[in-house]
């Protein structure tokens, strides 16, 4: 087991990519129809690496890591169905599977035969999935490595926060029309790190991107996520357990949701688990604390070659 312990230092948090630029800098592909927001850049020669974000935020999530991970990797980011800058469908059978199938039909169109992956809550079980799949026969790129940011990796230590378990029951739609910036706002801070809060800058930018496209109308077929992790449990664990490419977790451990508890699961159930906690950052290491997520992963990827 590699286990370690990233020194940060807190400070003001500053938008190295602000949403418009982002949001301009990038462009569309049609995927059965609809339009997806995807945004790529870093080295031209250097290798793909695959940013899959979370619920319910999207790509931009990743614009603090983007820079650094610039100067060494090809970057591909994208905004999944029903989230961001992508169409959001009301009639749509949103699920982590379909979302599978995206990344891998943008793959192929953009002709990347091989690539890696850092994902992130949502994000880390369409990872699995993935992962999976590279443990199958078939034609499809290849998986090289994954590195996972804090997700419910382990149905059993996922813990949803209020919201999300009433979106998920009868009243979801009715629940879904009552989400507002302010309840937002007061979940962003609880699963935020003790030194990391969110701003309010912040807090508009995720706001904005929730509701566009009247997002929040989706939200009760999104959440289905959880539903989806436990029935695939077997198949999204067993991936990690029997993986054949290299695995890294970088967990912000103050997390409520899937912090040390999580990382811990990870440590019992993955063979030769290499980990590197952050100790007082929250669910969104990756804005959190974008320069220490940054270095982690870059020496994962030394490590591994």
């Amino acid at each position: 087991m590699q286990r370690s312990a990233a020194h940060w230092k807190p400070g003001a948090r500053a938008s190295r990519i602000p949403l418009e630029e982002w949001a301009a800098s990038g462009r569309t592909f049609d995927y059965r129809g609809h339009s997806i927001f995807l945004r790529t850049g870093g080295a031209a020669d250097g290798a793909p690496l695959i940013l899959i974000h979370g619920f319910p935020t999207a790509s931009w999530d990743w614009e603090g890591v983007w820079p650094g991970l610039a100067t060494r990797f090809r970057l591909y980011a994208l905004d999944m169905i029903g989230f961001g800058l992508s169409a959001k469908p009301a009639d749509y059978a949103y699920s982590l599977m379909d979302q599978a199938d995206l990344f891998e039909a943008f793959l192929r169109d953009q002709g990347v035969s091989s690539y890696h992956v850092l994902a992130h809550d949502y994000g880390d079980t369409v990872a699995q999935e993935l992962l999976a799949r590279s443990l199958e026969p078939g034609e499809r790129p290849t998986l090289l490595s994954v590195a996972f940011l804090n997700g419910g990796l382990f149905p059993e230590t996922h813990r949803p926060v209020l919201t999300q378990r009433l979106l998920l029951s009868p009243l979801g739609p009715f629940v879904a029309k009552l989400v507002s910036r302010a309840g937002l706002a007061a979940t962003m801070t609880r699963i935020f790190g003790p030194d990391s809060p969110p701003d309010e800058a912040l807090i508009d930018d995720f706001w904005s991107l929730l509701t566009r496209s009247d997002g929040r109308a989706v939200m009760p077929k999104l959440i289905r996520y959880m539903v989806e992790r436990r029935r695939h449990r077997s198949r999204w664990v067993g991936a990690l357990q029997h993986a054949r490419v290299p695995l890294k977790l970088i967990d912000g451990g103050a997390d409520p949701i899937s912090g040390a508890h999580m990382a811990s699961r990870y440590e019992e159930l993955v063979p030769r688990p290499d980990v590197t906690l952050l100790a007082r950052v929250g669910h969104y290491p990756q804005v959190e604390a974008p320069g220490a997520v940054v270095d982690a992963y870059m020496a994962f990827r030394d490590r591994i070659g």
